[in-house]
């Protein structure tokens, strides 16, 4: 009885983490997509001032 309480009651966390490291890792890629379109923009905008 203990081996199927213990069977029953076992929980597994894999499924579990993989979904919250994809979606940190989505978040991670959110914000370096951000910052380099901000970049990205204050970039061009300085290199359009430049006289050559």
């Amino acid at each position: 009885m203990r081996k199927l309480n213990r069977h029953l009651t076992k929980t597994t966390d894999r499924g579990a983490t993989a979904v919250e490291y994809a979606i940190i890792a989505s978040l991670i890629a959110a914000v370096i997509a951000a910052t380099v379109a901000l970049v990205g923009l204050d970039t061009l905008a300085n290199w359009e001032t430049v006289e050559w």
